[in-house]
């Protein structure tokens, strides 16, 4: 079975969200890779500083097929791990029959679920920014600070929007709230999947996310929801990040990989 873990970041940040576990995993015997998106394969000073004009019309369809090259180069099918709209990819790598197993933390969600005012109300500075379709947008320390990393003590904050956060294409918002390009099979879906929801999160809200994954409900394979209490959106790296790895670990050695293995099996007859 396999022992790699491919680990899918979200917008406005770097394979750099995920350093903290890939140490964790790596310790429990998994092998792990964390690819950047396209355009994006650079340093996160020089992305502040002058991101490549090509991310402005980078769609949510040009990610995915990105990640799928990427796994096309492994020697085994990865368990997928993603955040944000990196758990959205996740969503769509594992439509295309492309991950054994996934796991996503506060998954932007795909086309038929609707998103929710709290998570529209946080999406508004992109939404709402002119001609933010075809742009490489920033995100400001204040909406840092208020939707995405609101349960950070203000000491800490800036050092946290500081280390990672960097320019995102507004392009996949648009796609995410009218749902274009965005698109999944929920009945359809045959590796194993685990939705996590930070419920003080402002940017996925937790109805949204629990909505997801109620809609895998007549799914091939096993959805799984779970909520952690005080998380916000930053939960991938804000303090008690361990827990949910340790969560994910957990279901991996249990139901995950046991599903996925019985999954591979049939599909293998």
């Amino acid at each position: 079975m396999t022992k790699t873990i491919m680990f899918v970041h979200g917008a406005w940040l770097t394979p750099k969200a995920w350093d903290g576990w890939r140490s964790y995993v790596e310790a429990a015997g998994y092998k792990t890779v964390a690819p950047t998106w396209p355009h994006m394969d650079r340093p996160i000073p020089s992305l502040r500083r002058s991101p490549d004009p090509a991310l402005a019309t980078l769609n949510v369809v040009d990610i995915v097929d990105h990640y799928a090259a990427e796994i096309a180069k492994l020697d085994e099918p990865p368990i997928i791990v993603g955040h944000s709209f990196g758990g959205l990819i996740t969503l769509m790598l594992l439509d295309r029959g492309l991950g054994l197993a996934g796991a996503v933390l506060d998954p932007a969600p795909p086309r038929g679920v609707f998103p929710g005012l709290r998570s529209v109300l946080s999406a508004l500075p992109v939404l709402t920014s002119w001609n933010g379709w075809n742009r490489v947008l920033t995100m400001s320390r204040e909406g840092f600070a208020g939707t995405f990393a609101n349960t950070l003590p203000a000491g800490i904050v800036d050092d946290a929007y500081d280390t990672y956060v960097v320019p995102a294409p507004g392009r996949p918002y648009f796609q995410a709230a009218i749902g274009i390009g965005n698109g999944v099979s929920f009945n359809g879906l045959s590796s194993p999947l685990l939705l996590i929801a930070g419920l003080k999160d402002k940017t996925a809200d937790p109805a949204m996310i629990k909505r997801i994954w109620r809609a895998y409900d007549k799914a091939k394979a096993p959805a799984e929801f779970v909520a952690y209490p005080g998380r916000s959106h930053f939960l991938f790296a804000e303090q008690g990040w361990q827990e949910i790895a340790d969560g994910v670990l957990a279901w991996l050695a249990g139901k995950g990989l046991a599903a996925a293995e019985e999954s591979f099996h049939i599909a293998a007859e």
